[in-house]
């Protein structure tokens, strides 16, 4: 009978216990699950602290090195190079002689025309004579005046004639000059492009033979910037670039000129941007590719979030984050709503940020989103009003942020970034 009662109490309190105990480790599993579930979530994204400090926005833009002046030494004549007196690199005073041209057509012609002008002479002096003698004659009555008339035209013709061959002679002397090539300048020649030999042609263009720069102390940087930046560029603004061949050397300069010229590309706009720098230790060679950076403004002790923030967005297969904070969204919503009722003043909550508009991520001025985690680490989109940025903080000019706070820059298990 005891037994029977025993057994009895032992399954009355089994139907209590076991339910107890099924609910307790069912609670602590889905605690498990759910703290397991938040840390998977904070280790899924990548985040970067607010902070304070200066943040420069710069331009940047690729250019040329150039010497200040380059002046290219062509020939007016045609002929053949016969003798070459300077190269590459060596420097050259102006009116040093750089090469000669065959001169041997030009002195040819130089001959005949001189022939010619002894016979133009000639007949100029047998015209003169003749108006003599006639003179004489028609005063005697020898002969009539219209004979004195035609002596008198022709003694006009022998002179124009030797006038206009004595012309043809300078010129041929000047073009025989124009066979000595001389520099026109002091400098060093940068480019030579002709050889012993070769023939020159003069006919229908000046062809170029050298290339001489006034200065290697002092050259420039050519480049162009976009539309939209020619704006915040100014005549005397510092500028650094960097070259290729010391990647780990700095050089400074400053602006000296906006050409107001525009470039049309393609629909696209850019403008020339004229930089001088000095080249002191002739390190900078002409034609090097230079990177310039200018800085455009700058703020500083500023809270400043990262730019990578701007341009983060939730991934697109994580719908249930997207409905909580489609839900929080429209509570939030009805609850100013509902404050709106009550006073219709705005709220410091629902009144539009204010300040200048703002920067997104490429640098500019305008209204922007970033993402936080909250303590169950999903995502809470912030809105904020930028100003400046750079390319890896963005000046916070109004919104729901202050410094310390984690921004979501990066989705680690994204799959279409990878």
């Amino acid at each position: 009978m005891n037994f029977v009662k025993s057994l009895f109490r032992f399954m009355f309190r089994a139907k209590i216990l076991v339910p107890l105990v099924i609910l307790i480790v069912g609670g602590l599993g889905y605690h498990q699950a759910q703290k397991k579930a938040a840390e998977s979530k904070a280790d899924r994204y990548r985040t970067v602290t607010v902070d304070k400090g200066a943040v420069i926005q710069r331009i940047t833009a690729n250019g040329t090195v150039n010497p200040v002046t380059v002046v290219s030494v062509g020939t007016q004549v045609s002929g053949t190079v016969t003798k070459l007196y300077t190269d590459f690199n060596q420097q050259v005073k102006a009116g040093q002689i750089l090469l000669e041209l065959d001169p041997a057509l030009i002195k040819a012609n130089l001959a005949q025309i001189e022939a010619t002008l002894r016979s133009a002479e000639a007949s100029q002096r047998l015209a003169e004579s003749t108006l003599k003698r006639n003179q004489e004659l028609v005063r005697k009555g020898f002969i009539s005046d219209a004979t004195l008339e035609q002596n008198t035209r022709d003694l006009d013709v022998a002179k124009a004639s030797v006038s206009q061959i004595k012309s043809q002679l300078d010129r041929e002397r000047t073009n025989l000059s124009y066979t000595v090539i001389r520099s026109p300048i002091n400098g060093i020649v940068i480019d030579r492009k002709i050889d012993v030999g070769q023939t020159v042609a003069a006919s229908f263009s000046t062809p170029t033979l050298f290339q001489i720069a006034q200065s290697l102390e002092a050259m420039q940087i050519d480049t162009s910037i976009a539309e939209a930046d020619v704006g915040t560029v100014k005549t005397g603004m510092p500028v650094k670039f960097t070259v290729d061949a010391y990647p780990d050397r700095e050089f400074v300069g400053a602006i000296r000129l906006v050409r107001l010229n525009a470039t049309i590309n393609q629909g696209v706009v850019t403008y020339n941007v004229i930089a001088d720098t000095t080249n002191e230790n002739q390190l900078l060679k002409p034609g090097m590719t230079a990177q310039v950076s200018f800085v455009a403004a700058q703020r500083d002790d500023v809270i400043r979030i990262p730019t990578a923030a701007l341009r983060f967005k939730p991934p697109k297969d994580d719908k249930e984050e997207k409905k909580k904070n489609d839900a929080k969204a429209s509570e939030k919503k009805s609850e100013r709503k509902s404050d709106a009722k009550a006073d219709t003043s705005p709220s410091a909550e629902a009144r539009p940020l204010s300040g200048p508009p703002a920067a997104g991520a490429g640098g500019r001025r305008g209204v922007g989103t970033v993402y936080k985690l909250n303590e169950q680490n999903e995502l809470v989109p912030v809105s904020v009003r930028t100003g400046i940025a750079s390319n890896q903080h963005t000046e916070l000019v109004a919104g729901d942020i202050k410094p310390g706070d984690e921004l979501v820059i990066r989705d680690i298990q994204d799959k279409s970034k990878k």
